[in-house]
């Protein structure tokens, strides 16, 4: 496999693993330029790409890389010049201009001005039960921003489009012929921003900066809990903003109620517009997804494939476009259209079974995530609220989701007596029937287990 070609390829799958809003920010104008025995370099636009990604995708890198080729066994992060990269880049697609249309990475085609990408819009956006609320929200915002809903909060699980319909708002309102001034940014980049001004005093600067926006769209503001002067500052931005009945539009995993070590009143802020959810989408929808994004790229697969994996890859809207891409990818490479065994095998790690994925270090690791712990946390002995709760969580749904027995799970946590884990389950069955809140924390919980 050409290098260019290996490098598409782990980010079809990278895709599958971080947001949208992460994979463009830390992906672009990234390649490999060194392929040696057991070694790959790759090459990265700046010294804080360096870092991010040795630090924070080095191990799920190395792993993706090494299941395509087995002889990669370590990486290398080197810094090159933008302007190189970019004229290779140019010439990369000029030579496989017809191929890489059908696999390019539309996440790294943004507006400058904007940080949108062009690519997503209503039109290309498919509608189902699953998300029509937040649909039929963000279009009225888009008709009457700053009136409509303000701010738009849209939550919901890994890879279900949010950054697509609130990229599709953004786009929506930059092209009105009122020219509104439009900012996208990556709750990550914004925090990053922030810590910058602080260090070099130039926050109001910073703040000038952004007086002038009239949309103001940030992607996975989760990102931002536990950071108390960034919050506090965001927080006086977002006032400001606000008070000019200028449009906010966040997008989070879950609702501001339930994103730990997050100031009261930002909270109360964030969840002061209109709020909705985004779910699953049902067979129907994946089937239209499949279509819609194969339409896109001007390609065709048999009905019978496309009904395959409509009904088999359950888990979110990324993964049916990482299995599209496997199948897209196999192509490229033989150039030859795919029958429906070979689907089948390629598309083997790409198929929902709950029982692979339901497990007990899976339920460990997404409570902990889910509440900001380590997952050593959770065995602790101390009576801390913020450790009994989700200790307590974890221990409902191991009994609920994998009907563990109560000694069982005793067992798993210190050998604590049986009758301790029969009244968690107990009093969490009850608060989830009692407490609204309580309830979505649990369903977001099951979520990020079910989806792999």
């Amino acid at each position: 496999m050409e290098n260019n070609e290996l490098w598409r390829a782990v980010l079809a799958q990278m895709q599958l693993h971080i947001s949208k809003a992460n994979f463009a920010t830390w992906f672009q104008n990234t390649d490999i330029t060194l392929k040696d025995n057991e070694r790959v370099v790759i090459s990265v636009p700046n010294a804080f790409s360096k870092e991010w990604l040795s630090n924070k995708y080095y191990k799920l890198l190395l792993k993706t890389m090494h299941n395509m080729d087995h002889t990669i066994k370590d990486l290398e992060f080197t810094i090159s010049p933008q302007s190189f990269k970019v004229s290779r880049l140019e010439n990369s697609l000029e030579s496989e201009k017809n191929d890489i249309e059908q696999l390019k990475f539309d996440e790294f085609k943004i507006n400058k001005d904007t940080s949108l990408n062009p690519k997503y819009t209503f039109e290309n956006f498919v509608v189902g039960s699953f998300n029509e609320l937040a649909y039929a929200a963000g279009l009225a915002v888009s008709e009457n921003p700053g009136h409509a809903y303000n701010p738009l909060f849209i939550y919901g699980g890994v890879g279900l489009g949010k950054t697509h319909l609130i990229q599709a708002v953004g786009n929506k309102i930059a092209d009105d012929s009122r020219k509104k001034k439009v900012k996208y940014m990556a709750s990550e980049k914004l925090v990053s921003a922030i810590v910058t001004a602080i260090r070099s005093n130039t926050m109001e600067a910073f703040k000038a900066s952004l007086a002038h926006i009239d949309v103001l769209i940030i992607d996975d503001i989760q990102f931002i809990a536990g950071k108390n002067k960034s919050q506090e500052e965001f927080f006086h931005v977002f006032n400001s903003l606000y008070e000019k009945n200028k449009q906010i539009i966040l997008s989070s995993d879950r609702p501001p109620n339930a994103i730990p070590e997050l100031e009261e009143r930002l909270r109360s802020r964030l969840g002061g517009g209109m709020t909705i959810d985004v779910s699953l989408p049902d067979y129907e929808t994946r089937l239209a997804i499949l279509k819609t994004k194969l339409q896109e790229k001007n390609l065709k697969l048999p009905e019978d494939i496309l009904e395959y994996i409509a009904s088999n890859v359950k888990k979110n809207v990324r993964e049916l476009e990482g299995a599209l891409n496997s199948l897209l990818i196999y192509y490229k490479t033989n150039n030859n259209i795919p029958n429906l065994e070979t689907a089948k095998r390629l598309l083997k790690g790409f198929i929902f079974s709950p029982f692979d994925v339901a497990n007990y270090k899976k339920i460990i690791e997404m409570v902990s995530k889910f509440y900001n712990l380590e997952e050593k946390n959770l065995f602790d002995t101390t009576r801390r609220k913020e450790i009994v709760k989700p200790r307590q969580v974890a221990m409902f749904l191991l009994r609920k989701e994998l009907k563990y027995s109560f000694p069982a799970i005793a067992r798993k946590f210190g050998g604590k007596d049986h009758t301790t884990v029969i009244y968690a389950y107990k009093k969490i069955l009850q608060e989830s029937e009692e407490n609204s809140k309580l309830t979505e924390e649990l369903n977001i919980i099951k979520q990020r287990i079910y989806s792999g």
